[in-house]
């Protein structure tokens, strides 16, 4: 592979403590393809992490923005982008710490941008042991519940709209500048929910590139297991999770859809602590900590402006 394939692509990677997750999963990608260009962005969590991330991207020859704060997930992806677009570059592929994707499937994502620039896409995203964690997700405008796309048929007739998961992204600068990034207001998780949705509101398409595949370490920048059914989450997992919701119910739909989001906020609370099991609130309290204040923060939230959501369905390349 020369490094003509990739001569108007970043790769944009946003690092909070997980600098051994950049040496595992991102490092093979960047010396398997010389020339990549690499942005990385270092939320700051302290002198010590900022000192590792820095010598490793010297050593790899990674371009690295450090923050002097926390921006959260979309927050840092932003000012990664841009560092890219000053670059020149015109294509990025937005990657998680705990994603890793071979040289060859770069490619395939890019040549599906270039070929539709105004779609969002995603490759079939794996788990280590070769199951699909991700291959395409739905929003319930009814509830706000987050199911498969395969599994549609299980309930047909129902409202959706799609959405792909920010953990491995390919997007065209002609559409990154139509939707503006990623908001601000989300600061971790439903940030590439509404991503999805502006894409579709801009014209464009979100897709699932099933030729194309990735590997997603479940939940390695927040800690081995925070991800994974039945085991206890992190503070911000729950907070951020309960929160959000209703912060891009707020922001996205119609009056009657917030609404019945609104009404059933306690037990879409309870489902999103579920996910840790029960037996965590036999030791600790604080799900339910994080979960009652996302609900106060995410029901107190009021958006500048806010657009009406679409039901464009999926597609495959």
């Amino acid at each position: 592979m020369t490094d003509s394939n990739f001569a108007s692509l970043a790769v944009v990677v946003v690092n909070f403590g997980s600098t051994a997750l950049l040496e595992e999963n991102l490092q093979p990608l960047s010396r398997s393809a010389p020339g990549l260009h690499i942005v990385v962005v270092d939320n700051f969590t302290d002198a010590a992490e900022q000192a590792r991330v820095s010598a490793l991207a010297e050593c790899e020859g990674w371009q690295l923005v450090l923050s002097p704060t926390n921006l959260g997930f979309g927050g840092g992806m932003n000012l990664g982008v841009a560092r890219a677009q000053q670059n020149g570059r015109t294509h990025f592929l937005l990657l998680n710490p705990d994603a890793a994707i071979p040289a060859d499937q770069v490619t395939r994502l890019l040549e599906a941008v270039a070929l539709h620039p105004l779609t969002l896409v995603s490759p079939r995203i794996l788990r280590p042991d070769g199951t699909v964690w991700f291959d395409g997700s739905d929003l319930y405008l009814e509830d706000g519940r987050v199911r498969a796309t395969r599994k549609r048929g299980d309930r047909p007739g129902e409202r959706t709209t799609p959405w792909l998961s920010g953990a491995c992204l390919m997007i065209s600068d002609d559409l990154w500048c139509r939707v503006g990034g990623f908001s601000d207001d989300y600061f971790l998780y439903w940030e590439d929910v509404e991503l999805s949705h502006r894409v579709l509101l801009a014209g464009g398409e979100v897709t699932v590139c099933v030729d194309a595949y990735a590997t997603h370490a479940q939940g390695g920048t927040q800690g081995v297991g925070q991800h994974s059914a039945g085991q206890a989450k992190s503070y911000s997992y729950y907070y951020y999770n309960v929160r959000n919701r209703l912060v891009y119910a707020a922001r996205n739909l119609a009056d009657d859809d917030r609404r019945r989001w609104r009404r059933r906020s306690v037990p879409a609370a309870w489902e999103v602590i579920s996910r840790g099991g029960r037996r965590q609130l036999l030791t600790s309290r604080q799900p339910l900590v994080a979960a009652a204040r996302g609900l106060r923060d995410g029901l107190a939230y009021r958006p500048a402006s806010a657009a009406l959501p679409t039901t464009v369905g999926t597609s495959t390349i």
